[in-house]
């Protein structure tokens, strides 16, 4: 009797089993179909949707993971042509314009060179207080408070002021120096965008406005923004928006590459099951 029973129980096990596979097998099959129409949403609830509804389904839970690999291959895959053809598209804005601009780099002492609006190069500003604007060949883009005079102000931070009173300041450099030449008190701080107290975003949005620059030092000094180089910051910050998105494409690039070689490393091996 108890070998009846036995038996009775291990055949109502494998019909259990078995319905089992069928129910989670027919969810496999959906994925399977809406991963060749491309909708990989949808294949992946599929397939999220079996570990769910059978957990003990494990010969269709694993073909699910196998599956699931070859979708997330697929989806990387799609990411790079769509990513290469973005970066296409920013390299040939930045070809277009970048001859605009004055290209420096010291291939002794720099990795990365600098551009700069032709306007604001060292030989046509001696002996001026300005603001200068650049952007290196990653997108970073950075403004240099100078002051030239024939007393020191020990500046460490600027605030700039639009008509309407609305204004910005940084706050105290991280990068300052200060230099006499042949009697000149040459004072200079360096801001690099996203730690400059939101001021050259401010100039940008207000680059048709009489800007008036304040030096925060030990002395009071104020001047004038000049036009040309309100004309210089919305040509190097354009520029920095486009280097920044061609880094940003290349970094993720670069990570979508490595996600396809760890996919395709999973794919050699047998799909474990959790």
């Amino acid at each position: 009797m108890k070998k009846v029973l036995l038996l009775l129980g291990l055949c109502y096990a494998l019909v259990a089993c078995n319905n089992v596979e069928k129910k989670a097998e027919t969810k496999y099959t959906e994925a399977q179909k809406a991963y060749e129409q491309g909708d990989y949403n949808k294949a992946k609830l599929q397939i999220d949707s079996i570990k769910i509804l059978y957990p003990k389904a494990f010969n269709t839970r694993r073909k699910g993971i196998e599956l699931m690999l070859q979708i997330e291959l697929r989806e990387q895959q799609k990411s790079l042509i769509y990513m290469d053809s973005m970066l296409q598209v920013k390299q040939k804005e930045v070809n277009a314009i970048k001859g605009n601009f004055t290209f420096e780099k010291d291939a002794e002492y720099q990795k990365t060179g600098n551009y700069l609006y032709p306007s604001q190069t060292i030989e046509k500003n001696i002996h001026r207080s300005f603001l200068r604007f650049q952007v290196d060949e990653t997108g970073v883009m950075s403004m240099t408070s100078i002051y030239c005079g024939s007393y020191n102000i020990h500046h460490t931070a600027i605030k700039v002021t639009a008509p309407d009173n609305s204004f910005a300041q940084t706050p105290p450099s991280k990068d300052s120096y200060e230099t006499t030449d042949l009697g000149e008190k040459i004072e200079k701080a360096d801001y690099k965008l996203g730690q400059d107290g939101d001021v050259i975003k401010f100039l940008y949005l207000n680059k048709d406005k009489a800007i008036r620059i304040d030096y925060l030092g030990d002395h009071p000094y104020t001047i004038k923004m000049r036009s040309a180089d309100l004309i210089a910051l919305t040509n190097v910050y354009e520029l920095a928006q486009l280097l920044t998105s061609i880094t940003e494409i290349e970094k993720e690039k670069k990570e979508a590459n490595l996600k396809i070689e760890f996919v395709k490393h999973r794919m050699q091996k047998e799909a474990p099951i959790d």
